[in-house]
């Protein structure tokens, strides 16, 4: 384990008891041995926190890494550079972006080392079983302190890990927390082993929960904060007694999340003043088909540093108070779109935004165009900038060096815009419309401007969200094989697998590559649904339409996008599942589907999750990628009645519909 970078210094009163004898006073009153030094800084007072004395900036999140600011939370996060992880060149994160946030992650990866933890003989609510964390007896408790409520959730030792040392505890809330709201995380009962024998608490949080005066001012000075956490932790009706570990963390507000977004989005459409910007067709081809092939770009406001190329920074400077972007200029985007050459100025077409898939291109758009074409529906996409192919060279830099990842979602955050911004270019009267390739003989529009609607797939699913809460030109959407929190999803995704080895080259220390997971989550929210899933159903965002509806699509045992994440993004949304989702021992939970309230009737005019089942086993229980059976990811697809399902719902008065005829949906 990594501890070169801590200033250490003995705390010698820690070890002394009611009766001063050399050790710990227990909750019984009997001595036991000080396990060593524990880590404080005397600079900061604290750069590694004694709670979890198994690596820095364990446990993770924690508002230990915070400090009191003038912020919609009252706090900012605080990381020193020293207590980042380091890479193979001895190069340590900086924290500069992190620490504008006034808090961290709604999806966040909670993480801690419990040594030689045994998770069932300790009561851990494992992922099949969500339902035991909500459980009076669960050893995993998330407290929501503004509501007073728990939080459901699972957690599992990292399958990733071949030893003890570096196998982390992670704890995974199954639905995302509330923004700006703060959390207490604690662990309790009876922790054991794998030999069945208690593990003991480290001696610094045994000295706050058994209330030993340690003598040291920066471990005092917490002692407040703490006796807070258990204050909080009574009034959800656990005993202070009976806990192995808690600690707690602040949750970023709305403003910290989404706010750089929401102001690009009003402050580039002010730009436009209610016109459509300029656009350019380069080509038109007629391949023969349902639908002919319209390629082109046009001008967006750029919020980017530079040309806006891969790599490129939000321009808002580097650690400024202020982390609103500045317009630049403008940014030349890409489209290709799908136009039914049997639509008509009597007869127009229905218009979808569609969102590729990872690391792909615009031209993904033409997969689903000539099924559209058959039902009347044209398509336009653009590169998602940030996760596109021409991102890829960077990707590959940036997983070796972490600092760099803030260019990832910053160009997400400037590809939403685009989206929004093509959007608009089908909403205005003066926008494709007006461009011969998009009219009929006659040299009538044949888009019609009041049906459009957003699809995206995979990754597009997974950042679709994102876009479709701050749309205003748009309030149905469809997301296929979807999630949220990239930082869960990738131990679970075999698109990962030719990623892990150059980070695992990078970070050897497979805590510090966790660790740096959960780090860069922070920042990936900016970009994908983490941040703006709550806004998307409910609680609208201010100037966005209300009432959106969001039809997800899940292909069960999924290798590429975990089921898990699909259901949490469900429950943060709020939707209803169609059911009977699966048949009877499909799968292992013992309540699939958990918290996840059926739909009463079809048609059903609303958001809903349904499930697709193509054979595929169950996928692993722990945090790993399925490798059993076909994957199943892409077939959505080519399942017809999928396909019919979307397009009913994809409608300006749509619906949800039952073509499976009340039996779980299976192909």
């Amino acid at each position: 384990m990594r501890s070169a970078r801590r200033r250490v210094v003995p705390v010698l009163a820690l070890a002394i008891a009611a009766a001063g004898c050399g050790g710990i006073a227990d909750a019984a009153g009997a001595t036991v041995p000080l396990r060593g030094e524990l880590d404080v800084d005397v600079d900061r007072p604290q750069t590694c926190d004694p709670l979890d004395p198994a690596q820095c900036l364990l446990p993770f999140p924690s508002d230990f890494y915070t400090e009191d600011a003038d912020t919609p939370t009252g706090r900012r996060v605080a990381f020193p550079e020293k207590a980042m992880p380091t890479n193979v060149d001895g190069v340590s994160i900086d924290p500069a972006e992190w620490n504008r946030s006034d808090g961290f992650s709604p999806g966040p990866m909670i993480l801690t080392h419990v040594p030689g933890l045994d998770p069932a003989a300790s009561g851990v609510p494992p992922s099949t079983d969500i339902g035991a964390s909500l459980e009076p007896d669960s050893a995993v408790v998330i407290v929501d302190t503004d509501t007073g409520e728990r939080v459901p959730l699972w957690a599992e030792l990292d399958a990733n890990g071949t030893t003890d040392e570096e196998r982390l505890l992670i704890v995974r809330p199954a639905i995302n927390l509330l923004e700006g709201h703060r959390h207490v995380v604690a662990l309790r009962g009876g922790i054991v082993d794998t030999a069945g024998e208690p593990i003991p608490p480290s001696d610094a949080f045994r000295a706050y929960r058994d209330r030993l005066d340690t003598g040291n001012d920066a471990l005092e000075d917490r002692r407040d904060a703490m006796g807070q956490i258990f204050t909080d932790l009574d009034d959800a009706g656990i005993g202070r007694d009976d806990l192995w570990l808690a600690w707690d963390f602040t949750v970023a507000s709305e403003e910290s999340l989404s706010g750089r977004l929401l102001h690009m989005r009003d402050d580039a459409f002010d730009a436009l003043e209610g016109k459509a910007p300029d656009f350019t067709v380069e080509s038109v081809e007629e391949p023969g088909g349902a639908a002919r092939i319209v390629r082109g770009t046009y001008e967006v406001p750029s919020y980017l540093e530079g040309d806006g190329g891969p790599g490129s920074n939000l321009n808002n400077g580097d650690g400024d108070d202020d982390p609103l972007p500045e317009r630049n200029g403008t940014i030349t985007a890409n489209f290709v779109c799908t136009v039914p050459t049997a639509t008509t100025a009597d007869n127009l077409a229905r218009w979808g935004l569609f969102g590729h898939g990872l690391l792909g291109t615009a031209e993904a758009t033409l997969d689903i165009g000539e099924l559209a074409a058959n039902v009347n529906a044209g398509f336009c996409g653009t590169d998602w900038i940030g996760m596109s192919e021409s991102d890829l060279p960077f990707l590959g830099k940036a997983i070796q060096e972490m600092t760099l990842w803030r260019a990832v979602p910053d160009r997400l955050q400037q590809s939403h815009l685009n989206f929004l911004v093509l959007g608009r270019l089908l909403k205005s009267k003066r926008g494709l419309g007006s461009d011969p390739a998009f009219q009929d003989a006659s040299g009538a529009s044949v888009i019609d401007r009041n049906q459009i609607f957003f699809v995206g797939g995979s990754q597009g699913g997974v950042l679709g969200g994102a876009t479709s809460a701050v749309a205003t030109d748009w309030d149905r959407s469809f997301l296929a094989v979807p999630g949220i929190n990239y930082s869960l999803l990738l131990d679970r995704s075999s698109q990962y697998e030719p990623f892990e080895p150059i980070f695992a080259g990078a970070y050897p220390d497979l805590i510090e590559r966790e660790l740096a997971l959960g780090l860069i989550q922070m920042l990936w929210d900016r970009g994908e649904n983490s941040a703006y899933a709550q806004h998307l159903r409910a609680d609208p965002y201010p100037d966005t339409p209300k009432k959106k509806k969001v039809l997800l699509f899940e292909a069960f045992g999924d290798h590429q996008v975990a089921n898990v994440s699909t259901e949490v993004l469900a429950r943060t949304i709020g939707a209803l599942v169609r059911q009977p989702a699966l048949a009877a021992g499909r799968s292992n939970d013992v309540e699939p589907l958990f918290g996840l309230e059926a739909v009463p009737e079809f048609p059903y005019d609303g958001s809903v999750l349904v499930v697709w089942d193509y054979g595929t086993p169950a996928p692993p229980v722990d945090n790993q990628a399925p490798t059993e059976g076909a994957d199943p990811h892409g077939n959505i697809v080519s399942t017809i009645p999928a396909v019919l399902m979307a397009s009913d719902f994809l409608k300006k008065d749509g619906a949800v519909t039952d073509p499976c005829m009340g039996q779980p949906c299976r192909s």
